[in-house]
């Protein structure tokens, strides 16, 4: 049975449009320069974060006494636009830096290479023993190229990879940790628009610098040379090796796969800047009201972090990241002083936590999991917020990975109450429950909530709310037209923030901790850390 308390009135008041898109205003404003790490935008913001968190009268959230967990990274830039060459025999063909192909490199090194590395078609690049697949069947691919198709392979049995749903295994991480397990020298992913759910163009936004956390090897142990290819490219580099792309791809879609050396090699040299970037979390408490609960807390993050100054795309070089995610960070700052308000706090501890570099890979919330400031056995549950409603309320809330856990009830009564339904994320494929800060958490086994913006769109036409978001993400997302718009509704986005505030809240009076569903991914690593 989940706690069903009521919110204190106060805090529901709390909430409230002009304070949010206030927020919104001042973190997507052209003066922080896109808020990316290692910046001026960094300083910017941070200091906006400090200065409010410390407005609503939250205590630091580092126990050292700060509002800043700092988070070592490394920045690489590739400097040299280098051509990127297959080679057959007496034939070759040189591939543009950013129109064809776009790569980098992990190394913390000035230059990265692949000098004829031979390149081998492995398919989805999956080994799932759970589902009696293994796209590699034992081939030594060490210090090779391994050129692999995104996303799961598409099967209509759905008791493998989850059906429509990605599984991690079709996430472009897992692909580049593949390389690194099978000690490839470099790694090429094929993009397809519809499988990695985004256009190239937003591939191309990775010829900036990239950001990483620095391992103890200086992170040699990944690939050399990390990337992807556009389609064409890759339909010409396997007729170059003689394969049809249409054929392979099909096969690569069966068990029985084997992987392809396409007689083909790969050569490149990147040559990096290098910076040192000490980044930071920004993070804020509201301390439990029972002494013996407040201890366990529970978590609310948002990414505060976009793409800084870089390519112009139409005239505009600012990636202000309004939607992506000043929104998420101003709602965090609106959820803060709505739990301020209370006369009393929930029982145990709320932690308001602003993550760097999700953008690089969910860096910073990788870095509070590896590090964490609480212990994880005493993180009742994560609620994130990456872009809130922006067109209105609506008749329903969109859950990503919707049935994972016990949060999901609370998430239900609450809705319920506001005469809305939860619905499944529309486009499973696209793994979005792995391509926001709570993975980190749902990986090291706390209970993790993701909701974005419903699609039933109050007194507009069925479609409205699914148009609205395709027109995002074809004309805005990572791109400097992610500014405020002036159709913004942000009602819809109070309506959501209610529902997050009454979850945190009602969690953080539990007589007992969420737990994941039987059978889910993470519920092993939860049962893990509690026998420790």
């Amino acid at each position: 049975m989940i706690n069903d308390a009521p919110v204190p009135t106060e805090a529901i008041a709390a909430l409230d449009t002009a304070t949010l898109m206030q927020h919104v205003r001042v973190l997507a404003a052209d003066s922080l320069l896109g808020r990316q790490p290692g910046t001026l935008g960094e300083d910017r913001t941070a200091a906006y974060l400090e200065s409010q968190f410390k407005a609503i009268g939250l205590a630091p959230g580092n126990p050292d006494g700060t509002y800043t967990q700092k988070v070592p990274l490394v920045g690489i830039t590739v400097t040299n636009a280098p051509t990127l060459t297959f080679a057959k025999g007496g034939t070759t063909r040189a591939l543009k830096w950013r129109d064809d192909y776009v790569a980098w490199t992990k190394h913390v090194e000035p230059t990265a290479s692949l000098d004829k590395s031979e390149l081998v078609f492995v398919g989805y690049g999956t080994e799932a023993p759970e589902y009696q697949w293994d796209d590699f069947k034992g081939l030594d691919v060490a210090g090779k190229t391994l050129v692999m198709l995104v996303n799961d392979p598409p099967l209509a049995d759905t008791a493998r990879f989850g059906g429509a749903r990605m599984t991690y295994y079709g996430r472009w991480t897992y692909k580049y940790e593949q390389a690194i397990k099978h000690k490839a020298a470099g790694v090429l992913l094929i993009h397809e628009t519809e499988a990695a759910g985004y256009p190239f163009s937003v591939v191309q936004g990775k010829t900036a610098e990239q950001f990483d956390l620095v391992a103890p090897d200086k992170n040699m142990s990944r690939a050399a040379v990390e990337g992807w290819i556009t389609l064409d490219q890759a339909k010409s580099l396997f007729a170059m090796a003689g394969q049809n792309f249409d054929a392979l791809k099909a096969k690569a879609a069966t068990p029985a796969f084997a992987p392809v050396p396409l007689g083909v090699t790969a050569s490149v040299t990147l040559k990096n800047t290098l910076r040192e970037v000490a980044s930071r979390n920004m993070v804020a408490k509201l301390e439990g009201s029972d002494p013996a609960l407040k201890d366990e807390v529970v978590v609310y993050s948002a990414h505060w972090d976009h793409f800084g100054v870089g390519v112009p795309v139409k005239g505009d070089s600012i990636y202000n990241g309004a939607a992506d995610n000043a929104t998420g960070t101003a709602g965090l700052l609106v959820l803060a002083q709505a739990f301020k308000t209370m006369k009393t706090s929930p029982k145990r501890s709320i932690i308001f936590l602003a993550v760097t570099a999700e953008e690089q890979g969910l860096l910073g919330a990788a870095y509070y999991a590896m590090v964490p400031l609480y212990p994880l056995e005493k993180t009742v549950a994560n609620i994130n917020m990456d872009m809130l409603s922006l067109w209105g309320p609506t008749r329903d809330l969109t859950v990503i990975g919707l049935g994972n856990s016990e949060l999901d009830d609370y998430a239900q009564a609450i809705a319920t109450a506001q005469h809305r339904v939860l619905t499944p994320d529309a486009e499973p494929e696209k793994g979005f429950y792995y391509r926001s800060d709570h993975f980190n958490f749902a990986k090291k086994g706390v209970p993790a909530f993701y909701a974005e913006a419903g699609v039933d769109v109050v007194g507009k036409p069925a479609g409205y709310g699914r148009q609205k978001r395709d027109e995002y993400t074809a004309n805005d997302y990572h791109a400097p037209q992610d500014e405020i718009k002036p159709g913004w509704d942000l009602t819809g986005a109070v309506q959501d923030l209610e529902l997050f505030l009454s979850m945190g809240y009602r969690v953080g009076n539990a007589a007992k901790f969420p737990e994941w569903r039987v059978g889910n991914e993470f519920r092993a690593a939860r049962e893990a850390m509690f026998k420790k």
